[in-house]
């Protein structure tokens, strides 16, 4: 069998994606201080794979993330963080990236300060833009715990197609959990035909 057709364009050497209310841009160490402030939200880390956080815990759990623009290496991926107005309201994730099928998972994490005025929204859907357009990549997908009713509303809302919904597949913080996968092809996105686009 021959390898895939796909491959990633180079990396940028740095990036930052603005959009109408958000900027995108590569975590720096002072962001911890603001990130310890949502991830140490027992209510926010409710559906996470993660506890509350502390500053030295989210540096220990995402430094293979943190401060690079390129989704290769040992564990491949990158964090951004979400500004709003210059205040760090949330963080991105484009991790556990497939490069001979040219797929890659995403993730968020956002302030209950910051919900309710689509902030989240226009994040997710910038951070799909770059995925495609700056990283080359063909194909997302976004786990979500199927009681994450704000992060469902959101995969939905920008027009993710739910693919699988596993039942009872999990153990996870005392309970077995359901899990949705969600997904967009970069032609879908491209052609508008996730209604997000």
């Amino acid at each position: 069998m021959s390898g895939s057709p796909f491959s990633l364009p180079p990396a940028p050497e740095s990036l930052q994606v603005v959009r109408e209310r958000v900027r995108l841009r590569p975590f720096e160490e002072s962001d911890l201080e603001a990130m310890a402030t949502y991830r140490g939200d027992a209510d926010v880390c409710r559906f996470l794979p993660f506890e509350p956080q502390s500053p030295d815990d989210i540096r220990r759990r995402n430094g293979h993330l943190m401060g690079g623009t390129s989704l290769e290496g040992a564990r491949g991926g990158v964090m951004l963080v979400i500004e709003n107005d210059g205040t760090v309201i949330g963080d991105l994730v484009l991790f556990h990236l497939d490069i001979e099928a040219g797929s890659a998972e995403i993730g968020w994490v956002v302030s209950p300060a910051a919900s309710g005025r689509g902030l989240a929204t226009e994040a997710v859907r910038a951070l799909i833009d770059t995925a495609f357009e700056v990283y080359g990549l063909r194909r997302l997908v976004a786990q979500i715990d199927a009681d994450n009713a704000r992060s469902v509303a959101l995969a939905e809302r920008l027009g993710l197609r739910r693919e699988a919904h596993f039942v009872e597949n999990e153990w996870f913080k005392g309970r077995w959990s359901d899990l949705l996968v969600y997904a967009v092809l970069d032609r879908e996105w491209m052609s508008g035909d996730a209604s997000g686009a």
